[in-house]
């Protein structure tokens, strides 16, 4: 008796190995099938439909780039301030043609404070990018040092990609750009 209970050990001793081999083999193949469908839906899945822009045509560009605010002028009392005015929609095909001519911002009074606070304020005063903060002596010092006209080109025409031209509003006039550069140096001082 205790004869025919070994032999059946050894028996179910040698279907163990081959057994154990489907078993990882198996395992395996379905470890790889879960990690490609994982794959699949994280990265394959989400694509851009219809109603979405590609993030680089010309339309979705020019979204990401308009100002958040535009100047206006006296007329417009009763709107809201720039601080608390939503953000003006870009027509996908059309440029803006919202924003005041340069010539009215400037005649309604555009002077350096009041260009500051409704566009140079969204970098200036939190240091995006590195843009000196309002009223820090030393990061305005070096700049300072290059001197004004140097400042005033690089306010107008941009400058090392980080600073947009006209600090990203095109409808401001050189005159009120420049306003507010010494508007922001007079703060350094």
């Amino acid at each position: 008796m205790s004869q025919h209970h070994t032999d059946s050990a050894n028996d179910a001793d040698k279907g163990n190995p081959v057994q154990l081999a489907v078993a990882v083999t198996a395992g395996a193949i379905g470890l790889v099938i879960a990690i490609i469908m994982v794959a699949y839906f994280a990265v394959g899945t989400h694509k851009v439909g219809a109603s979405e822009p590609k993030a680089n045509t010309p339309e979705a560009i020019a979204q990401r780039i308009s100002p958040l605010t535009t100047l206006k002028g006296p007329d417009t009392a009763g709107a809201p301030s720039p601080a608390t005015a939503a953000p003006a929609a870009v027509p996908a095909k059309e440029p803006a043609k919202a924003a005041p001519k340069p010539e009215k911002v400037a005649a309604a009074g555009g002077n350096g404070e009041s260009v500051y606070k409704a566009g140079c304020v969204a970098c200036h005063a939190a240091g995006v990018a590195n843009a000196p903060k309002l009223g820090d002596k030393a990061a305005w010092a070096p700049r300072i040092a290059k001197g004004k006209p140097v400042l005033y080109d690089h306010a107008v025409k941009g400058f090392n990609n980080v600073m947009p031209a006209k600090g990203g509003n095109a409808s401001l006039s050189d005159a009120d750009v420049k306003a507010a550069v010494d508007y922001m140096l007079a703060q350094a001082k």
